[in-house]
C-alpha cells in the first residue's frame, strides 16, 4: 500500500503526535520515511548570493531533520533525510512527484510556538496540488490517533475525485481489515428556495443514494464491510458529526466535487475537514 512516505518537517515537529502516527503507518506497511526540510529562502528574502544566510538556513534544517530522525530511531522506523531550498508547498509537491512517494504526511494545526512553515496555508496548498495522497492530522494536545484504523469514513458524491478517493480508502481498509462508513451529504444550500419541493429534494436524494451505493458495491468486491449513510445539511459539518457518531479513526476523501445539480462536495469542504477533523484525513486528488 505505502512503501515510501514523505514527511515534511520543521523545528517543532519532533514531539508531535503526527510524527508517531507516521511511524505507526510505516511500521504497518514496512515502509521507509523520507524526512524533508524546506529552507524557505523566499520567506526570508534571501538571494543565492547571500551564501552565509542560505548556509545558515540549510544548517538549521540539518539539525531539525536530525532531531526528527532520533525520534524515528526510537520508534525503530527506517528513514532517510534531505534538506532543500525553495517555496515550501510547491517544493514538497514537486519532491513527492519527482521521487515517486506513495503518501505525504503533514500536520495542520499548530501547537503554540510552531513556525509558519507547517501552518494551514502550506498544508492546504499541498492538499490542493499534490498528485499523491496526503495524510493530514491536527497538532492539538487532546487529539490521540488510533492505528491500525478499525473504521474509515468515506465521503462521496460520485465525482471522479471522490471515486478515486473511495478506491484508495477501500484499499486502505482492506489492507488493515477495517470497515468503512460511506457518507453522501445533500448540501442544504444547494437546494435553494425549493428545499421543500419533493421533486427538487428527491433529485438530490437520488444522486446521494446512488453515490453511496456505488462505493458500497466497490467495497463488496474487495471484501470490505460497508455501511451507507445519506444526510442533508452542511457537508463539512455532517462529515465531522459522522466521525464522532460512527467512531471513525480516519477520513479518506477527494479534494473536489461535482458541479451543478449533482454537487455534494466542494473543494472547500475538503479543506475545512482537513482543518477541523480530530482524526487523520487522507485527501486524494482527481487525476
Amino acid at each position: 500500500m505505502y512503501d515510501q512516505i514523505l514527511l515534511p518537517v520543521d523545528e517543532q515537529t519532533g514531539p508531535a503526535e503526527v510524527l508517531h502516527h507516521a511511524g505507526e503507518i510505516a511500521h504497518h506497511f514496512d515502509a521507509e520515511i523520507q524526512i524533508l526540510y524546506v529552507a524557505d529562502t523566499d520567506e526570508y528574502s534571501v538571494t543565492v548570493v547571500d551564501e552565509g544566510v542560505v548556509d545558515g538556513l540549510v544548517e538549521h534544517g540539518k539539525q531539525v531533520v536530525a532531531d526528527v530522525g532520533e525520534t524515528l530511531d526510537s520508534l525503530d522506523v527506517a528513514h532517510s533525510a534531505d534538506v532543500v531550498q525553495g517555496t515550501p508547498a510547491e517544493t514538497i509537491v514537486k519532491y513527492a512527484s519527482e521521487y515517486g512517494y506513495d503518501l505525504i504526511v503533514m500536520p495542520t494545526h499548530a501547537r503554540e510556538g510552531l513556525s509558519r512553515f507547517l501552518l494551514g496555508s502550506v498544508t492546504e496548498k499541498v492538499v490542493r496540488l499534490a498528485d499523491v495522497p496526503v495524510l493530514t492530522a491536527r497538532m492539538i494536545e487532546e487529539d490521540a490517533f488510533t492505528f491500525p484504523y478499525e473504521r474509515i469514513l468515506l465521503p462521496t458524491d460520485s465525482s471522479e475525485s471522490s471515486r478515486r478517493a473511495a478506491e484508495h480508502g477501500l484499499d486502505l481498509a482492506a489492507a488493515m481489515d477495517a470497515a468503512v462508513d460511506v457518507l453522501s451529504v445533500v448540501e442544504t444550500a444547494a437546494l435553494g428556495p425549493d428545499i421543500g419541493s419533493n421533486v427538487t429534494s428527491g433529485d438530490f436524494d437520488q444522486g446521494a443514494h446512488e453515490a453511496v451505493s456505488e462505493v458500497a458495491s466497490m467495497a463488496e468486491k474487495r471484501g470490505v464491510e460497508a455501511s451507507t449513510h445519506v444526510e442533508t445539511g452542511s457537508p463539512d459539518e455532517e462529515i465531522l458529526s459522522a466521525v464522532d457518531e460512527y467512531d471513525c479513526q480516519a477520513v479518506v476523501m477527494g479534494t473536489t466535487g461535482r458541479r451543478g445539480v449533482d454537487r455534494i462536495l466542494l473543494g472547500s469542504v475538503a479543506e475545512k475537514t482537513v482543518r477541523s477533523a480530530p482524526v487523520p484525513v487522507v485527501t486524494v486528488r482527481e487525476e
